[in-house]
């Protein structure tokens, strides 16, 4: 690629276009192209367009041939020079900006469903990356329905990789909106993949596990659900996700970054492999660099990714959704919890950070951090000890009492079965009627009726691992958080099981939190993770969990 610019003399010269963009980055107006001359930079076309020329001679290869991944950023330089795109380029130049001008799809005539308008949008995007065969990371907000805008896309053979709690939502939807499709789940012991399937919906572990069997298929499209499973690339799940054969991937999540810059990297590892350089190259260039600030490689990364991510907000889109509040609820441990609180923070504190503070290994931390953690909520959970009562436990079932008698209905959440274990003790005693949502349920499509049904139970104790993604909780208003977990999104994903498409009602999100705890310090490390938080997507990359994090909760 060249550009013609006119020298010093007036004369017309043939400038390559790398010397152009070198010399617009470093801020100069002319080019000097020997001892006597110049050449004038188009300056008001630059301060346009030159992002993008960057972008576009970043991507080339040795040959100067265009990956399949850079060809929106090639579409719009085609327009940005006054020449028509190649007919393989057409609409492309849409991807780079804000996606006005995407052409609108045809819908799958059998499609049972009146789309929303983001919704309309959602799906023209995706079909014009399914018709040019470029990875899409849909990322809308938890329960604005991104399964749905996945099945108007779908056409070809498709493997669909999914939680286990999700299969079940997966078939279920297919058979309201898509029963044109025909459906095979492929999980348990016996399973067999239908040859005549539209549709194979299988889960992680068995991705991991015949990951051998599913890499040999020919696959139309692959969609990974709740993608954030392949945040560590160097997992077997993760490898296996990369190893699959497809002519179109997709990956589904509203948590696209949980922790670390990294896992962005992972996805799109999977969807567009070179787009984001080696892994190795991509800490160096971007995670390193962003973390200490600095804005530059920001607003790059966001560039490179920018038309293969679509991401809305409920507050965006979803304006007839009824309020959420945050709430938090705070206990005073009793007598005998504050004194075995103190004694566990005392026989271990100075000793661990120490080793912290030493650079030595975390493990003591975070099994103090554990300890005290468990502690805050019941101190029947510490390894060796008894305990009939809870400050925190009956402070949520006079909560519970309070508002289901007021006709609302809540969800709890722990991440421990053993503190479930302990509260379900006591709404029996309470005679609270409930059911459980945990890794041992073995019909979570039942007991998620049986919860959403008119008057159903109301209350449903959940594990955070099980339950906290990919199901539709909207009977209730109340939702409990009972450990604070130092990654707000995990908490997030929780609250907007109530709080999504089909609430009608206000929902309020508690957290419980022992004074004067480690709890109370996890909540201040919430609120300063959001307030430094690096925003890739349009949200939070909420960093992983520090030692400088551990010696402040330790404090």
């Amino acid at each position: 690629m060249v550009f013609s610019a006119v020298d010093s003399d007036g004369r017309e010269i043939i400038v390559p276009a790398e010397q152009v963009a070198g010399a617009w980055r470093s801020g100069v107006g002319t080019l000097k192209l020997n001892r006597n001359h110049l050449a004038y930079l188009p300056h008001d076309w630059l301060e346009q367009y030159g992002e993008i020329l960057e972008q576009f001679l970043a991507a080339r290869d040795a040959k100067g041939e265009v990956p399949k991944w850079a060809r929106p950023v090639a579409a719009r330089l085609c327009k940005a020079v006054g020449a028509n795109p190649p007919p393989d380029l057409a609409g492309l130049e849409a991807l780079v900006g804000d996606f006005s001008g995407i052409p609108a799809a045809s819908l799958p005539e059998e499609l049972r469903a009146r789309l929303r308008e983001y919704q309309r949008r959602g799906v023209d995007w995706l079909c014009l990356l399914r018709r040019t065969r470029l990875g899409a990371l849909l990322a809308d907000d938890m329960g604005l329905g991104k399964t749905l805008q996945m099945l108007c896309a779908i056409d070809g053979r498709t493997l669909v990789v999914a939680p286990t709690s999700t299969l079940h939502n997966w078939a279920a939807e297919i058979e309201r909106f898509r029963p044109d499709l025909r459906v095979c789940v492929y999980h348990g012991p016996r399973r067999q993949i239908d040859r005549a399937a539209d549709v194979i919906l299988t889960n992680y572990a068995i991705l991991r596990i015949e990951r051998e069997t599913l890499a040999r298929e020919a696959w139309e499209i692959v969609v990974l659900d709740e993608a954030q499973a392949i945040k560590d690339p160097r997992t077997a799940t993760a490898e296996a996700a990369f190893a699959l054969s497809a002519r179109w991937r997709v990956a589904l999540t509203g948590t696209p970054v949980e922790n670390r810059l990294t896992e962005l990297w992972s996805i799109f590892y999977f969807l567009s492999p070179g787009l984001l350089g080696s892994r190795q190259e991509f800490v160096k260039q971007y995670e390193k660099p962003i973390r200490r600030g600095a804005s530059r490689p920001t607003a790059k990364l966001q560039a490179m990714v920018r038309p293969f991510v679509l991401r809305r907000r409920k507050s965006e889109v979803a304006r007839e959704l009824p309020p959420r509040t945050e709430v938090v609820l705070r206990c005073a441990l009793d007598v005998r919890e504050r004194r075995v609180y103190d004694a566990l923070r005392a026989a271990a504190h100075t000793e661990v950070v120490a080793q912290l503070s030493a650079g030595g290994s975390v493990v003591s931390a975070l099994e103090l951090l554990l300890r005290l953690r468990q502690a805050a909520c019941h101190l029947a959970l510490i390894p060796g000890l008894q305990a009939k009562r809870s400050s925190k436990v009956e402070l949520l079932v006079e909560q519970l009492l309070e508002v289901t008698a007021e006709g609302h209905r809540a969800l709890v959440f722990s991440q421990w079965t053993g503190l479930l274990d302990l509260i379900e003790r006591e709404l029996k005693r309470a005679g609270l009627d409930f059911v459980r949502l945990d890794g041992e349920t073995i019909d979570r499509a039942g007991v998620v009726h049986r919860f959403q049904a008119p008057g159903g139970p109301p209350v449903m104790l959940i594990s955070l691992k099980a339950g906290g993604t990919g199901l539709n909780l909207t009977a209730a208003d109340h939702v409990y958080i009972l450990d604070p977990w130092w990654n707000p999104a995990v908490e997030d994903q929780a609250a907007d099981r109530a709080h999504r498409i089909g609430q009608e009602r206000p929902v309020f999100v508690h957290r419980l939190v022992a004074e004067d705890t480690v709890e109370e310090r996890i909540l201040e490390l919430h609120a300063r993770k959001r307030e430094l938080a690096v925003t890739m997507i349009d949200g939070a990359q909420t960093p992983n969990l520090t030692r400088e994090d551990l010696l402040e909760l330790l404090q």
